[in-house]
């Protein structure tokens, strides 16, 4: 194993632990390097660290908090070639992946920083006033996930850094060292305790959403976790914000023209080997161009190269923890035990990494595993339809609501079909489509609250009301 080069960041400083875990590169399932497994004492001594930096953070002016932020989207820029060669290698991105990954959260950094929630007067009569404002909450418990682990780090930590808050983030324990290489940059921008970076197993997590000094948790995972953090944020009424998972429902209506569309059919369903919780996971296609779509799609795919995303020409990478890619192969197997017929892949040929190969099914049963289950995984089914009605309701069928695309060249119908769906995004001929200033977040079982935008902002703020009256 190579020396530990990793640290934990607590109240401004790099902090060793004598429990260590590994780091595996999915490509090549090669041990990176050894990474600090945080202790509850070490959670006890950032949240206090937090704690007792909450008050001054908060009294510092809002530009100032704002330039800070900024400050943290010029660390990702000037460290840019080395966070993209790290994000390869812990989690597998392609290079184009990796590139996109880093440059949003230099945006995201910057443009969350040009963010403010105003005082809004609800009511002004001579010498009385009512005022609502936003304040900070306090201590910001975050944790993120092994897909996107540095984007959707930096979309907890600018919104809740530019309202006042400070945050103890946990990143996943399947990619921790860009993560933590952000604490340490950070550590040289922030005020000792305003950004405390955690790694550890999952039992990490379980403690921070219990901390009574913790006031709010901003999570993005699966559902199933999703839920017992709400039951453990219970402890004290934590304020939440929840990302969860999704299975997301393109609808293909018969006036397309399937082969200009097919390239962004197939990023919109594969993009990150499909490692997204927005990817295009059931592929509704009118039985007119069924057979065109599913050709086109096929033949796009071809052209695909997927492997290690070190190597020229590398679009797609493998999954990137041996637990995932486990349960996508269960997937694969379910479908060859109903001999259901995949039109391309379908078969896991690589001798080393989690790689699992571009995967079409050709119209399964609307309750085949493949059809009801959130793969995470390359692995997408086409599914028939000749009837709006219908398709909405299947489209629809489904614990989860996160997001949905619309493929037509009839705008206005394309407009019905999309404010029927159950999700809290829907993209008409395109997809994936995301700024710090649209709101995003899931309906049903796919989340709770908002992140981007203003409303994502004030998901970090308590809403205080003062009445006054002149003094006599």
């Amino acid at each position: 194993m190579k020396a530990l080069d990793f640290a934990l960041s607590i109240n401004g400083r790099l902090v060793r632990s004598a429990e260590t875990g590994t780091a595996i590169n999915p490509a090549t399932e090669t041990v990176i390097c050894a990474f600090p497994l945080a202790t509850r004492a070490h959670l006890d001594e950032a949240v206090q660290a937090a704690q007792a930096a909450f008050a001054r953070w908060r009294d510092t002016p809002l530009a100032e908090r704002q330039r800070r932020v900024s400050a943290l989207g010029d660390a990702l820029e000037k460290h840019h070639d080395r966070f993209v060669e790290l994000l390869i290698t812990e989690q597998g991105k392609a290079r184009s992946g990796a590139e996109w990954e880093i440059g949003g959260a230099i945006h995201w950094c910057r443009e969350i920083a040009t963010q403010s929630l105003e005082d809004q007067v609800i009511h002004q009569d001579g010498d009385e006033q009512v005022v609502s404002r936003h304040v900070p909450i306090g201590v910001i418990g975050a944790i993120t996930p092994w897909n996107f682990p540095i984007l959707l780090a930096i979309w907890k930590i600018a919104p809740a850094l530019v309202a006042g808050n400070t945050m103890v983030l946990k990143p996943s324990p399947f990619t921790p060292l860009c993560t933590l290489l952000l604490g340490e940059l950070a550590n040289d921008i922030l005020p000792p305790g305003v950004l405390n970076v955690l790694s550890g197993g999952n039992e990490l997590g379980q403690w921070i959403t219990e901390h009574p000094g913790i006031g709010k948790i901003s999570f993005t995972g699966s559902t199933a976790t999703g839920q017992r953090v709400m039951q453990s944020a219970s402890v004290n009424i934590k304020r939440l914000t929840l990302e969860l998972g999704g299975n997301d429902p393109a609808i293909v209506l018969a006036d397309v023209d399937a082969k200009a569309i097919a390239k962004d059919l197939f990023w919109a369903a594969f993009s990150n080997s499909a490692q997204f919780c927005v990817a295009c996971k059931r592929l509704y296609v009118h039985e007119a161009v069924y057979d065109d779509v599913a050709r086109e799609l096929v033949a796009y795919a071809r052209t695909v190269k997927m492997g290690n995303g070190t190597e020229p020409g590398v679009e797609l990478g493998p999954l990137q923890n041996r637990m995932q890619f486990e349960k996508v192969k269960g997937l694969l197997r379910d479908c060859q035990a109903n001999e259901q017929h995949f039109l391309i892949g379908g078969e896991v040929t690589a001798e080393r990494g989690y790689f699992i190969p571009v995967t079409l099914v050709d119209n399964p049963p609307e309750d085949a595993r493949c059809v009801t289950e959130e793969a995470f995984g390359p692995v997408l089914p086409l599914l028939k339809f000749n009837d709006t009605e219908d398709v909405i309701r299947r489209a629809n069928g489904t614990e989860y609501g996160l997001a949905a695309t619309v493929w037509s060249r009839d705008l206005e119908q394309a407009q019905r079909i999309a404010r029927r769906l159950e999700a809290g995004t829907v993209w008409i001929n395109h997809a994936h489509q995301f700024s710090p200033h649209i709101a995003f977040g899931g309906h049903k079982t796919s989340g709770l609250g908002i992140e981007n935008s203003l409303h994502g902002l004030a998901e970090y703020t308590n809403v205080q009301t003062v009445l006054q009256k002149a003094g006599h």
